[in-house]
């Protein structure tokens, strides 16, 4: 089982305030991909204390510690997902802004065919389609 993101800070050295330690469970929680006000409101219907100020200062100091990936889908809102969470795809739907998740092997191998013929060997990408729905007639 991966590490929880509280046990990581903890092994990274960051000082883990009860504040911290709610907004980390709260990120653990969280099935999507929160910005920060969204983390805020999570936050604070457990601890009521936990200004907007707390949690930008947190995802900021959890992001630059490599817990916390930034990720941007076009709408001007910075969001996050755990750094260490496996390797996945971003479809973006352009109406609902919902976010859609996947891995296709196919795309994998492609990406990777593509770097090796570029005389690369891949580290790591990140791959977000923005679309619209298809009308079903």
């Amino acid at each position: 089982m991966p590490e929880t993101i509280l046990s990581r800070c903890e092994a990274n050295g960051l000082r883990m305030t009860g504040q911290r330690r709610v907004i980390a469970q709260v990120l653990e929680d969280s099935a999507d991909h929160p910005d920060v006000e969204d983390l805020h409101a999570r936050a604070s219907s457990v601890d009521p204390r936990i200004s907007l100020a707390t949690v930008y200062r947190t995802v900021k100091l959890f992001e630059e510690a490599g817990i916390l990936e930034k990720v941007e889908f076009g709408d001007g809102r910075a969001r996050y997902e755990d750094a260490e969470r496996a390797h996945h795809d971003h479809l973006i739907d352009l109406n609902t802004g919902e976010v859609i998740e996947f891995v296709d092997p196919e795309i994998e191998a492609l990406q990777e065919k593509i770097a090796a013929k570029l005389g690369y060997k891949l580290r790591g990408h990140r791959l977000e389609l923005f679309g619209v729905p298809i009308k079903k007639r």
